[in-house]
């Protein structure tokens, strides 16, 4: 059994919805700029991803009700992520038996304040691998759900396939994510893999909202670009 083959029936025990490969050095420059030095040894990203519930995502423009925002927070934020964790960090005990090195990357956290980004773009490892396209939301866009879907990554120096290549963007002339931001955060642009994000989406108008809504003693929840995004409304 080839070595993807043997991560791929291991990773099926924690029932993800998807799971995907890529060759990072394709944006090694990109990588490294965000995560620095720490991130060179590792070629591959292994990507997982799990489906947000599709009845609490479509309750978010009435998420002003706490109970709502409870649910989102809970349900489609905290448990999910959570979630991914702890499968990232049994995938990746399971390849170091085999003899390579890992990283698993955090399903949520932050490690750039000032610049609002983790250590690693589970995004671009999932695009990479051909799972979905970056819109222009700079969400992942999922064929089949949209941009419904939470992403974690695991980094590893073991000699892995890729599972697919950059999928090409779909949104065409769609601006229904960047239409409905109540903050207008986004500019409308595509994604292009040599421009930075702040051409596209600015990260701190997100995070002051949130700061903002927190501090009126508000739940910090939007989420309106995932909500609204056609590609997941299809299938739900």
């Amino acid at each position: 059994m080839s070595l993807n083959k043997k991560i791929q029936k291991f990773t099926q025990k924690f029932d993800v919805n998807y799971f995907g490969i890529s060759d990072l050095s394709l944006a090694k420059d990109f990588i490294i700029g965000q995560g620095g030095n720490i991130l060179s040894d590792f070629r591959y990203c292994i990507s997982i991803g799990l489906k947000l519930p599709d009845a609490i995502v479509n309750q978010l423009p009435l998420r002003s009700n706490k109970a709502v925002a409870v649910n989102y927070r809970f349900h489609a934020y905290k448990i999910i992520n959570d979630r991914l964790d702890y499968n990232t960090s049994m995938i990746s005990s399971f390849i170091q038996k085999l003899g390579y090195n890992v990283m698993p990357i955090s399903a949520s956290e932050r490690c750039d304040d000032e610049r609002n980004c983790a250590v690693f773009s589970h995004k671009l490892g999932a695009h990479l691998s051909g799972l979905g396209w970056i819109g222009k939301s700079c969400l992942l866009i999922t064929p089949d759900s949209g941009p419904r879907v939470r992403w974690a990554s695991i980094l590893t120096d073991a000699p892995l396939q890729p599972t697919g290549k950059p999928m090409n963007e779909k949104c065409g002339d769609c601006l229904d994510c960047v239409n409905i931001c109540p903050i207008k955060a986004f500019t409308g642009r595509n994604y292009y893999p040599n421009e930075s994000r702040e051409m596209r989406y600015n990260a701190q108008l997100c995070n002051d909202y949130f700061v903002a809504m927190t501090k009126k003693g508000q739940l910090p929840v939007c989420g309106m670009c995932l909500y609204v995004c056609p590609c997941g409304k299809k299938k739900s």
